[in-house]
This record gives C-alpha cells, sequence and structure tokens, in this order.
C-alpha cells in the first residue's frame, strides 16, 4: 500500500478519493450513530429554517457560517443525517486532494509522491466523529487554504498580494469555528520570521482577515443583534469549560498514531541534510501550525476527536516525511503503514459496532444522543428542555431560542432579575412549546414569577414535565 502511493501518476487522485471512500465503508453499510453536538446543529439549522435569526432567536455558540451551513442543509434536505454524512465527505475528499496537490504540486518533499493525501486520508478516519459535519471540519478546509497561499509566497521567496487571500481564508475560517482566529497569529509569524514582509504586507494581511468580521458584524448590528453575536458566541468561547474527561481514553488511543507518527517524521527532520531552503521553510510554518494549534484546546466546547482534525495537517505532514526518510524502501515500511492503517481502522470500527465486546474505548458514550423515555403524546411535539438535552430532540422539535442551556442558564437561571424575567416571557410568547421538560426544577419558579406563563402551563401527569394548557 505504501509503496502504491508513493508511484508519481495521474490516476493517483482517484486512487486517493476510492481509498477514502473505502474507509469510509462503514457509514454507508450501516450509518454512524447520532451525536448530541449533531443534532443540536441539527436544531440551529431548523429554527433558523423556520425564520428565527442565529444568537438573536437561537441562542448557541456555532459560529455564523457554520449555522448558515446548516440552515441552507435544512433548508433542502431537512433533518437527515446522511446529508450531513456526505456533505463531511465532500469536504474531507476537497481537503485530501488540496493537501495533496500543495505538498506535491510545490516539491515540498524531495519525493513527489501521493502519500500526504493518503495520510490525510487515513487520519480522517481515526474516529467515527470525524465522519459528521463539524464546524472545525469546514474551518479547517480554509485553514488549509491560507497554508497554500503561504506555500506560494515561500516558494516564490517574495511577499505578493496573496497575502491578503491568506488573511481572508483565516478569516473565513474563523467564521466557521471561532477559535480559529488564533491562525491569525500564525500567518503573522510566518510572514514575519519566514518572509520579507513588511508592515503594509502585515496590514493588508490583518485587513483580509478582519473584511469578513466586519461584514458579519455590519450584518448582526444591522439587525439589532450585536449584543446577542457578543454574549452568544464572542463571550462564551472564552468562558472556563467544564470538560467531561469519561471519553478521554477514547480521545488518546484515536490521537496516538497520527500524532505519534507525526512526531517521529518531525524528529527525522533533524537527521536528513537533503532540504532546500523553502521547503524547511514550509517544515517550520507547519511547525508553528502545530503549536497554534494545541493553543485552540482550551477553547474547544467539548473533547471529542472531531476537535482535533485541526492536528490533522501536520501530523499529516510530518507522517509523510517520516515514510519518505528511510532511503531504501524495504517491508518493514510497509508493515509499519498497514500496521497503522489496521490499527485506526480498528478504533473506527470499534466506536462504530463495537466489535470487541465489554470494550467502551471509541464508542464515545457520553457525545450519544440516546432516545428519550418520554410518553407517546410527545412526539412530533415543540418542546423546550431545561437542563442538557440529550435526546429529547430525536422526535421532536425545538422552542423558544434556548437551545443552549448553558446560554439558556443567562435568562433562565437569574429568575430574580426583572430584565430576564421580562426576556424569557417574551421568549414564550414568540415561541411557545407544547411541552417544557424540567430536569433541573426551575419550572416551579419561573411559573411564580411569570403569572401570564401559570395561566398556560400546567404540570402534566409525567413528573418534570409541564404542558401547555388547551
Amino acid at each position: 500500500m505504501l509503496s502504491f502511493f508513493r508511484v508519481n501518476a495521474r490516476y493517483q487522485t482517484i486512487s486517493l478519493v476510492v481509498f477514502f471512500l473505502l474507509l469510509r465503508l462503514p457509514f454507508f453499510l450501516g450509518g454512524a450513530p447520532l451525536l448530541i453536538p449533531e443534532l443540536s446543529w441539527m436544531l440551529v439549522g431548523e429554527q433558523m429554517g423556520r425564520g428565527f435569526m442565529l444568537y438573536r432567536d437561537v441562542w448557541d455558540n456555532v459560529s455564523p457560517f457554520s449555522g448558515l451551513t446548516y440552515w441552507l442543509i435544512d433548508t433542502l434536505f431537512g433533518r437527515e443525517q446522511w446529508i450531513y454524512q456526505l456533505a463531511a465527505i465532500t469536504v474531507s475528499i476537497v481537503q485530501i486532494l488540496y493537501f495533496n496537490y500543495v505538498i506535491h504540486s510545490r516539491e515540498v518533499f524531495p519525493e513527489r509522491t501521493f502519500l500526504p493525501g493518503a495520510l490525510y486520508a487515513l487520519f480522517l478516519n481515526i474516529s467515527f466523529d470525524m465522519g459528521t459535519l463539524s464546524p472545525m471540519l469546514m474551518a479547517n478546509t480554509f485553514l488549509l487554504f491560507a497554508f497554500g497561499a503561504i506555500v506560494k509566497i515561500l516558494v516564490r521567496r517574495e511577499v505578493t498580494p496573496q497575502v491578503f487571500e491568506m488573511g481572508l481564508y483565516i478569516g473565513i475560517a474563523t467564521l466557521f469555528y471561532l477559535p480559529a482566529s488564533l491562525f491569525m497569529i500564525w500567518a503573522f509569524l510566518a510572514l514575519l520570521f519566514y518572509t520579507g514582509s513588511t508592515v503594509r504586507h502585515h496590514l493588508l494581511g490583518l485587513f483580509g482577515s478582519l473584511f469578513p468580521l466586519m461584514m458579519v458584524v455590519l450584518f448582526f448590528y444591522m439587525n439589532n443583534g450585536i449584543e446577542s453575536l457578543n454574549r452568544n458566541l464572542l463571550t462564551s468561547v472564552f468562558q472556563a469549560k467544564q470538560y467531561n474527561l469519561n471519553d478521554f481514553a477514547s480521545l488518546i488511543a484515536s490521537l496516538l498514531l497520527p500524532l505519534g507518527f507525526g512526531v517521529m517524521g518531525f524528529m527525522r527532520i533533524f537527521t536528513t541534510l537533503r532540504f532546500v531552503n523553502y521547503q524547511t521553510r514550509i517544515q517550520q510554518v507547519m511547525a508553528l501550525w502545530f503549536i497554534i494549534a494545541v493553543f485552540t484546546i482550551p477553547l474547544m466546547q467539548f473533547m471529542a476527536p472531531m476537535q482535533f482534525v485541526i492536528f490533522i495537517p501536520p501530523a499529516a505532514f510530518y507522517a509523510t516525511h517520516y515514510f519518505q526518510s528511510f532511503r531504501k524502501k524495504s517491508w518493514a515500511d510497509e508493515m509499519q503503514f498497514i500496521t497503522m492503517g489496521a490499527v485506526i481502522l480498528l478504533i473506527q470500527y470499534q466506536g462504530l459496532r463495537g466489535i470487541i465486546p465489554g470494550l467502551s474505548m471509541g464508542k464515545l458514550e457520553n457525545l450519544r444522543a440516546k432516545q428519550a423515555e418520554l410518553p407517546e403524546q410527545i412526539r412530533n411535539k415543540r418542546v423546550l428542555v431545561l437542563g442538557q438535552h440529550t435526546g429529547e430532540y430525536i422526535n421532536n422539535y425545538t422552542a423558544t431560542p434556548y437551545l443552549n442551556w448553558e446560554l439558556a442558564s443567562y435568562d433562565l437561571r437569574n429568575l430574580d432579575n426583572f430584565d430576564s424575567v421580562i426576556h424569557v416571557y417574551d421568549n414564550f410568547k414568540k415561541d411557545p412549546p407544547d411541552y417544557v421538560i424540567d430536569k433541573v426544577n426551575i419550572m416551579p419558579k419561573l411559573l411564580y414569577r411569570v403569572p401570564a406563563l401559570r395561566k398556560q402551563y400546567e404540570l402534566s401527569p409525567w413528573k418534570g414535565i409541564y404542558q401547555r394548557k388547551i
């Protein structure tokens, strides 16, 4: 397999696509479990499709362009998980082909092969949750485009107007996934250390990054949503996170091989003296990518392999060097590649199908959306979940802006504040739920504080569930 992708031929582009689709075969055969974040993204698109504005009318911390993407998918296809998976496959293929194109066409390595794309495709399957259309996956596409622009600058040894293009890509990536904004620092350092850039060039790159951001801010300002944008997106990203580490073993197992081979490839660089200057600079730029990616970890909303897709480009880059660093091709190299691929597939199949009985590693149990034990009458209804939703929305629709519980707490846990009470009442009036599933015992206080809601809602025969009076 390793020797196959070392062949430099045009048909290898098709081989990369086929190779990736074969790796994703389990998704075609039996599907993948629905994840709680994935369900939340579907609900965001669904609410936006009903005419509600993100942040102002839908309280969630998904970035604007990601929300726009989910809205577009919901408008065209509805709440269909396979569509999201198909879109994720398309985005992944674009990344694989572009990453290999940049490495191959710019002669980043002495040996021109299709191995970078093959490793990228393999690493995109380290866990089954990589198969969903996450904001980080979409943002990673534009970060790769920014990397391609930097590579062009380094190859030509002069700073061109492409510095604006590089900044623009990072700005767009930020609008898909806000922590990607840290890559503005990456671009600044790359230009500062490895090019003859001037202050004008840095300002041009900065303007390119800020231009799409300012356009989005202007849109929300014109639609009376700037305060909601700040509260639901900007402020929430920098709040302290309480990570659930029960799946930490799964995370480590998934990342161990890609990062392990990446580190070994990085160490091999110091024993290889056959690189020209621009190749060395590109290696250092990719090392900066890895360092900046580390700083995005505290900004992640939850811990899951899908959030670490940002580490795949440097891992695939240095792993490529590792496999190309052996001067003589041998069966040992081939066995390492095949063994690595087999272990990665084993982790993916274990997460999807549980092929090893009694082993929970890789299944991401804490992120799976499970069918809530709700009465049969609460089906295809508009509901509000007070507390963290886990599966109550699978067969129902969301009502009121309070989709994200951490953000909803801003109002619902502050009912002694008059403004919060007014907000809650206005939101109930604008989009009233048929049922309120109270998992944190807030509804009694809410009904006490808002007599108008007390006239509309009553405790149902089921514990913790309030229903709207007919």
